[in-house]
């Protein structure tokens, strides 16, 4: 299914697909995505901030401890299908910045975020700042982070919202590819460097899987198109023929 304008629709149907969208990407994961030592939980809190989508692993010793396929399980932590475009050593964000350790309410470890951008995450220029300021926060806590943003970009982010992360992690500018491919899917793999793998696709293409790093250089490909499909899907269909149309 190709991606939609959802610009054409009032916010709030975009809202109630978003939440549906964040529901079929943390099922895939769980139901066999993932290694067995790590699990996803849908709208959780982590420090003071609620991701979409989050991924944690359980302590050693515990039941869900099963080994990965690489040492003799079931699911195979993969190495990134795609090349970086950038890498930083996040100096110039760590300069400004106390260091604070990231926890989640069940004391498990926290591996990974999956964030999916919606209108509000724009609308006012201090929940865009937050919403960068979130993003920093964890890949300087070396926490994996993905993106998925299909809004086109906005005066608060000319350069897509990896644009504004990439600028405030390193003072580097990154520049938007010209042209109608102006969404933004983006992962970022952090080990003793920050990487950014970035995919910009535009309204009508469809979604290639995207890369969720748990780990430096090992990675599971989450589905976006199946998962947009089921979520689009029970958009009501008075909303599914505007998108369509």
């Amino acid at each position: 299914m190709p991606v939609h304008d959802w610009t054409k629709v009032p916010a709030g149907i975009f809202h109630d697909f978003h939440h549906g969208w964040i529901f079929a990407i943390k099922d895939a994961l769980n139901k066999g995505l993932l290694p067995a030592e790590y699990y996803a939980l849908a709208e959780q809190y982590a420090g003071t901030y609620g991701p979409d989508v989050l991924t944690l692993q359980a302590p050693a010793g515990s039941p869900a401890q099963a080994p990965s396929q690489r040492n003799g399980g079931a699911t195979t932590l993969a190495k990134p299908r795609r090349k970086p475009v950038a890498k930083t050593e996040m100096e110039f964000y760590r300069s400004k910045q106390k260091m604070i350790t990231v926890r989640h309410v069940s004391d498990d470890e926290i591996i990974a975020l999956l964030e999916i951008v919606s209108p509000g995450n724009k609308s006012h220029r201090g929940r865009f700042r937050e919403f960068i300021e979130k993003a920093a926060w964890f890949l300087d806590q070396r926490v994996q982070l993905s993106i998925i943003d299909l809004f086109p970009p906005s005066s608060r982010d000319p350069n897509g919202v990896h644009g504004a992360i990439w600028k405030a992690i390193s003072d580097e500018p990154y520049a938007l590819p010209r042209g109608k491919k102006n969404r933004t899917i983006v992962s970022y793999e952090c080990g003793m460097l920050v990487q950014a793998y970035v995919e910009h696709v535009g309204v009508g293409d469809k979604l290639r899987d995207m890369t969720l790093f748990l780990e430096y250089d090992g990675c599971v490909e989450v589905p976006l198109e199946k998962t947009y499909q089921q979520a689009f899907d029970a958009v009501p269909k008075r909303w599914r023929a505007e998108l369509i149309g």
